[in-house]
């Protein structure tokens, strides 16, 4: 793209400055736009397991009601509590926001369509991805009320606890693949599972750690059935009880933003990312994107069939599972791989 722009007379700097805000734009407005159709395909297929319509008046199909919820929530006025702390307060939904763009920077969407294709993407995402819980904690401690303090010190006890394992996990797959390059991995994945499937989902040490990357994927980004942050039952809606108007939907787009980047990890760290399911040459044909919109879709379903028919933990079930299951079985499975890593010489 620099050398598009620099066709036109630019210089390299100026070229390669346009080059990189359209390049972000081109992430950030589609993910948007995704944000907004996620939480209509939420809606609906909660409503379709509960036996009900969901969005289905605010046009075709209620294809326009998250348009709708955006506008009402863009016209309300945005009510700051008279003891919070200002700044802090209206500077928490902004840092939830941006921290879940900030990641989309390094996600492949095909083997040229990539913004920042450094060589320790992977890295870049996993401390990313831990700022996220910093707009959560900011907005518990400003808004100077019980209740969203509560749910601020139960978020960074439950994404400490799951980033811990999600982190073995990650080491599992590095171990594999040889890279911490984000296309790397995935193009290590060609023909791995069964001499045939690009993906690493069929590998028997790697699909149980798929398993626990998955569940602490809901973990991470507080989705039932371990959305303790905003349980009503006790914490009314936790750490976004005092917000309203935008900076109540900056929450919900960051949330949801977070939920895609899961969903898109889990697909490229797992099953081929852009890769077609099966190493065949005609699948070749289908552009990568749309490989990888695919897999992904198929993954929010399972994010959005487990909120509706799964029951919320209680918390000190879900601190069990994260200490007490998850890391000492990611531990042993580190162990596990890199022994087989250095008895076959796999991505050495």
């Amino acid at each position: 793209m620099t050398e598009f722009f620099q066709s036109f007379g630019l210089s390299y700097e100026a070229a390669w400055f346009i080059a990189t805000i359209a390049g972000i734009l081109l992430i950030a407005l589609p993910v948007m736009l995704a944000v907004a159709y996620i939480i209509y395909f939420d809606r609906k297929v909660i409503a379709a397991i509960s036996l009900r319509r969901g969005p289905n008046v605010v046009g075709p199909f209620g294809l326009l009601q998250s348009f709708a919820d955006g506008l009402k929530v863009f016209l309300q006025e945005t009510i700051i509590p008279s003891s919070a702390n200002k700044g802090l307060f209206l500077l928490a939904p902004i840092i939830t926001f941006t921290v879940a763009l900030m990641a989309w920077a390094v996600i492949p969407f095909s083997p040229e369509m990539v913004l920042a294709d450094i060589n320790v993407g992977l890295l870049y995402v996993l401390a990313i991805s831990s700022l996220g819980v910093y707009g959560v904690v900011i907005s518990g401690w400003a808004s100077n009320s019980k209740y969203p303090f509560f749910s601020a010190m139960r978020a960074a006890a439950q994404m400490i606890s799951y980033e811990v394992s999600i982190g073995f996990v990650l080491i599992c797959v590095v171990l594999f693949a040889g890279t911490f390059n984000l296309n790397g991995i995935i193009e290590a994945q060609r023909g791995h599972g069964l001499g045939f499937v690009n993906a690493y989902g069929f590998n028997l040490l790697l699909f149980p750690m798929w398993v626990v990357f998955f569940i602490s994927s809901l973990a991470e980004t507080a989705r039932a059935p371990f959305d303790l942050t905003e349980a009503e039952s006790e914490l009314v809606a936790g750490y976004q009880t005092e917000y309203s108007s935008m900076s109540f939907a900056l929450f919900w787009l960051g949330e949801y933003a977070n939920i895609l980047l899961m969903c898109a990890l889990n697909v490229i760290l797992f099953w081929g990312g852009w890769l077609p399911p099966f190493d065949w040459e005609p699948l070749y044909a289908v552009p990568g994107i749309i490989w990888l919109f695919l897999k992904m879709f198929l993954t929010f379903f399972l994010f959005s069939w487990i909120w509706a028919t799964v029951p919320r933990y209680r918390y000190d079930q879900l601190m069990r599972l994260g200490w007490k299951i998850f890391l000492p079985l990611s531990l042993l499975f580190v162990v596990l791989t890199s022994g087989w890593v250095m008895y076959t010489k796999v991505g050495l």
